[in-house]
């Protein structure tokens, strides 16, 4: 039996059955009529927290996804603080990065190992998401910039849809291992992956699923997801033919509470269910968050009496005692700086304070997208 200490209380939002058609292109699969975060199925349930003591991680050959050590890539580790102090990807950054994991390699837990054959070229993004899935993007995508936590459980690609049926002729799940609701290659020793490094990651983890777990048949659903906003496509590939989930409660997934840029997921690219998920206590923390951020702009503005008000609320949430320490101390942390008020220091002093301390909940990450080779073990 599964430890409770091994396990944590998320929320992620699904596909809703009720936008679930039959899927006239492909007889046979299902297909969500919706992508909207409002018309979703939220749902609340426990995930294996891999930050935990004793928990195996499942592993990319059985469930689609792997937890792999990048803490020894200095080049790489170098790029990501800069990444991390001018808080975005610049193009120097963007190339320094991919200098790093150009033909690097990565050993997994069943001993086989995967090598980085090639980065694909506008596959690359940093995401920036506040507590509770708060939007702390205010100018929007920019590029690679800009992004937030993908919002709804989702795969990225359908290896027999767009854009990969054009760009491989075809070719693509002859090429690729991977596993969907009409077919599968076990064979292949090329994959294609997606990596996501964690600059920070105090709330809004990423999740996945152990894809042994998901029904494809009836819970795996095929979406056009237009990208035309933030990638550059011909016009013959401005809809990417993804996939959307329902749940289900046999369904198992895991996310790490406790990761740094040192660590680094891979997964699945063509269909593996992933997406940010909301952990106890990010609604306290969002509260907080909000009414630092209110006090602060009444300052910018020289509205004192405003100040003091959002200042002086008395918050009406607190983190409950199981959230992570992380969520817990920057609740605290927080809260203390509303509870003293402006005081002797003066506004902008507070500000600056302030500014640290919500600073310190806002998850930011970088994705990218890639072609590895598999390599079995000895």
């Amino acid at each position: 039996m599964t430890d409770l200490l091994d396990m944590q209380q998320a929320t992620m939002t699904f596909t809703s059955p009720e936008h679930v058609v039959p899927d006239a292109e492909r007889p046979g699969l299902l297909r969500s009529i919706s992508g909207r975060p409002e018309d979703g199925d939220t749902r609340q349930f426990s995930m294996r927290d891999l930050s935990a003591a004793g928990v195996d991680d499942p592993g990319l050959e059985n469930a689609g996804f792997e937890t792999i050590d990048l803490s020894t890539n200095e080049a790489l580790q170098t790029a990501l603080a800069e990444v991390r102090e001018a808080d975005e990807l610049t193009d120097e950054t963007v190339a320094s990065i991919r200098a790093s994991l150009d033909g690097a390699t990565a050993r997994l837990s069943s001993g086989a190992s995967i090598r980085f054959d090639y980065l694909v070229e506008d596959g690359m993004f940093h995401r920036r998401s506040g507590p509770n899935g708060l939007d702390v993007n205010p100018t929007g995508m920019d590029g690679p910039n800009g992004h937030g936590g993908a919002q709804m459980v989702h795969g990225d690609q359908d290896v027999f849809g767009t854009p990969l049926r054009q760009l491989m002729a075809g070719a693509a799940p002859d090429s690729f291992r991977h596993v969907t609701p009409d077919g599968r290659n076990d064979d292949a020793t090329t994959f294609l992956l997606n990596l996501w490094i964690p600059i920070y990651a105090p709330v809004q983890p990423l999740a996945l699923i152990d894809r042994r777990s998901l029904d494809v048949s009836q819970h795996q659903l095929r979406y056009g997801l237009p990208v035309e906003d933030f990638l550059d496509r011909d016009e013959d590939k401005k809809v990417n033919d993804i996939w959307k989930f329902l749940y289900d409660e046999g369904q198992e997934w895991y996310l790490r509470t406790d990761m740094g840029s040192g660590q680094a997921y891979v997964f699945d690219t063509l269909g593996l269910a992933h997406g940010a998920a909301i952990l106890a206590g990010e609604d306290a923390l969002e509260e907080a968050y909000i009414a630092i951020l209110h006090t602060c702009e009444a300052v910018e503005r020289g509205d004192t009496e405003a100040a003091l008000k959002f200042c002086g609320q008395r918050l009406a949430l607190a983190p409950p005692s199981d959230a992570t320490p992380t969520i817990r101390d920057a609740w605290q942390r927080m809260a203390a700086l509303l509870e003293r008020g402006l005081g002797a220091g003066g506004a902008d002093a507070w500000c600056a304070q302030a500014r640290i301390a919500t600073d310190a909940v806002i998850r930011r990450s970088i994705e990218m997208r890639l072609v590895a080779s598999f390599s079995p073990g000895d």
